[in-house]
C-alpha cells in the first residue's frame, strides 16, 4: 500500500476547534543552484505564487474537506540522476504531485510515475520524447519544440540567408535542438556549418565558440540554453560584428535578456514574451509585485499547471489518487477564470499536453512580431 504518512492534518490552536485544514505537499525538483539556478527559480517561483493565491483564498474543498498547500523543493543541479534521487525521496515522504523542469531529469523519472509509490509528474519541458513515452500519469505543460523548428528556419533563411552556423547549448536538450534545426535547415534548402556548442551552464566565456563559428561566415546562428548566457552569447556574436540573424531555442527568453543592449536582439526568432499575450496582465501584475521582476513562461506555465492540479483535486474528489487527478485535469483547465488561465488554453491531450495556443516571434526594432506556428498533439 502507499505511504502516505507526511500529508499531514494541520492542528489549529484557536479555542473551540476541530480539525482545520489538510495540508498537502508538492513535490519541485530542479536546478536552484549552478549555471540554471534561475530557470529553475523561476519554475518554482510560478509553483509558489499559485499556492499562495489558493492558500490565501481558503483552499479549494476535496469531498467537503478544505485542502491548503505546500510546496516542497529539492535542488537537483540539472541533473537527471540527482532528479531521480530527489523524486524517490519525495515519494517517500507521501508526496504525490512532483513537478520537474528539465528533458533529462523528466524522462529519467517518467519511468518511476506509475510504479509504487505512483505520483503525477507535471512536467515543465518541449521535448517531444516526454509525450511519445505514452505515460498516464504526465502532464506536459508547454509546447514541444518541434512546433517552432520550420517555421523559425524558414523566417531567418528568407531574411538573412542559407548559410547556418551552431553555438548551441551541449545539454542532452540543446544537443536535440541542434539536430533538428540543422535537419530542417538542410531540408529547406541551406547548408549548415560546424557544430561549436558549449556548456552553457559553466561556460563564462563564450567568444572563442562565437569565433569559431563566424569563421565559416554564417547568414544565422542558432543560440540557446538558458536566457542568461544565450544574451552573453548573442552579445560576443555582435561585438565581433555579426549582422545577421539569430533562431532563439525555447529555453531562453527575450525578456530575461537585459544584461546586453536590446538591439543586439533586432533579428532574433524566438517565443513570444508572457507579458504579450492578451490574458497576461493580471497575473504580471501580480507577479511583478511579488517577485520585483518580468515573468516569463517558465512562471506562468507552471503557476497555470499548479492552478490546474489543485482544481483537478477539487473535481476528482482526492488529494491522493494520482490516476483520479490526472483524469480531471482537462476539465481543470478549461475550468479555470481567465485571470488564472492566461494563454488560451483549450484542454489536455490524451497524452497528457496542454493544450494552448502556440505563439512565437521575430524581433526588429525592439518590437515583436507575432508567429503563429502549428500546435503538434
Amino acid at each position: 500500500m502507499k505511504r502516505r504518512t507526511l500529508v499531514s492534518l494541520a492542528l489549529t490552536l484557536a479555542a473551540g476547534s476541530a480539525l482545520a485544514d489538510k495540508v498537502v505537499n508538492i513535490g519541485y525538483s530542479g536546478p536552484l543552484s549552478g549555471g540554471a539556478a534561475f530557470y529553475g527559480k523561476d519554475v518554482q517561483s510560478g509553483i509558489d505564487m499559485a499556492i499562495g493565491e489558493i492558500n490565501q483564498a481558503g483552499g479549494v474543498n476535496v469531498n467537503g474537506e478544505k485542502v491548503t498547500f505546500k510546496l516542497v523543493a529539492l535542488d537537483d543541479r540539472y541533473l537527471p540522476n540527482e532528479t531521480a534521487t530527489n523524486v524517490k525521496r519525495l515519494t517517500s515522504q507521501g508526496i504525490d504531485v512532483i513537478f520537474v523542469p528539465h528533458a533529462g531529469g523528466i524522462l529519467t523519472v517518467q519511468p518511476l510515475a506509475t510504479r509504487d509509490p505512483n505520483f503525477l509528474l507535471v512536467a515543465y519541458s518541449s521535448e517531444p520524447k516526454i509525450l511519445e513515452a505514452k505515460s498516464p500519469l504526465t502532464f506536459m505543460l508547454p509546447p514541444r519544440y518541434d512546433n517552432y523548428i520550420a517555421p523559425f528556419v524558414s523566417t531567418q533563411m528568407k531574411a538573412f540567408g542559407k548559410k547556418l552556423g551552431l553555438v548551441g547549448t551541449t545539454t542532452a536538450y540543446g544537443k536535440q535542438w541542434t539536430d533538428a534545426i540543422t535537419d530542417e535547415w538542410k531540408k529547406q534548402g541551406g547548408t549548415v556549418g560546424s557544430n561549436n556548442g558549449v556548456d552553457y551552464n559553466t561556460t563564462v566565456d563564450f567568444s572563442s565558440a562565437v569565433t569559431k563559428a563566424l569563421a565559416e561566415k554564417p547568414d544565422v546562428l542558432f543560440v540557446g540554453g538558458p536566457s542568461q548566457p544565450t544574451a552573453l552569447v548573442i552579445k560576443a556574436a555582435r561585438e565581433q560584428g555579426f549582422k545577421g540573424g539569430f533562431i532563439v531555442m525555447d529555453q531562453a527568453k527575450f525578456e530575461q535578456m537585459t544584461n546586453i543592449p536590446q538591439s543586439y536582439l533586432d533579428g532574433s526568432v524566438g517565443v513570444l514574451p508572457t507579458v504579450q499575450y492578451p490574458g497576461s496582465q493580471a497575473f504580471v501584475a501580480k507577479y511583478q509585485r511579488l517577485y520585483k521582476k518580468i515573468p516569463t513562461s517558465e512562471a506562468a506555465l507552471n503557476y497555470v499547471g499548479m492552478q490546474a492540479v489543485a482544481r483537478a483535486m477539487a473535481l476528482a474528489g482526492t488529494t491522493t489518487d494520482p490516476v483520479a487527478i490526472r483524469a480531471k485535469l482537462g476539465q481543470a483547465v478549461t475550468s479555470l477564470p481567465k485571470s488564472v488561465g492566461i494563454y488560451a488554453v483549450k484542454g489536455v491531450t490524451p497524452a497528457g499536453h496542454l493544450d494552448a495556443d502556440v505563439v512565437a516571434a521575430s524581433v526588429q526594432g525592439g518590437k515583436y512580431t507575432r508567429l503563429r506556428l502549428p500546435n503538434m498533439k
